[in-house]
């Protein structure tokens, strides 16, 4: 089921501060991205944020549960009523998705050092 748009528009709002968010349409729902980094998703006219080592023990403490097998947790209710208390969720998401785009850069590096190229023989 798609989200209404009104829901979408709200959390843009309680988003703002964060700089500019994009909410892009994927898989019937949205994705929440700052630059190229996806820090929240919703479905269902529900809103999930992206959780790690680093905040993930805020989630459990609250109550919230995790979102299927992805790295991301309900957003606790009350912070969709409360901007202040809102951005100091999505700041924590938005710090999680920066650790792990982080993590998957150096990853993606490999161990190998990339060897030079060749050079090629000059005519004389």
């Amino acid at each position: 089921m798609a989200n209404s748009e009104e829901f979408v528009q709200h959390v843009l709002d309680l988003m703002a501060p964060l700089g500019n968010v994009q909410a892009r349409p994927m898989f019937g729902g949205h994705g929440f991205f700052l630059g190229d980094m996806m820090f929240a998703k919703m479905g269902r006219d529900v809103l999930d944020l992206r959780a790690d080592d680093g905040n993930r023990a805020l989630f459990e403490k609250a109550g919230m549960e995790k979102a299927g097998k992805m790295p991301y947790y309900r957003v606790p209710p009350e912070a969709l009523e409360d901007g202040d208390v809102f951005l100091e969720w999505a700041e924590g998401a938005v710090a999680a998705a920066r650790r792990a785009a982080k993590s998957k850069g150096s990853k993606s590096k490999g161990s190998k050092p990339k060897k030079a190229p060749k050079k090629q023989p000059q005519p004389k």
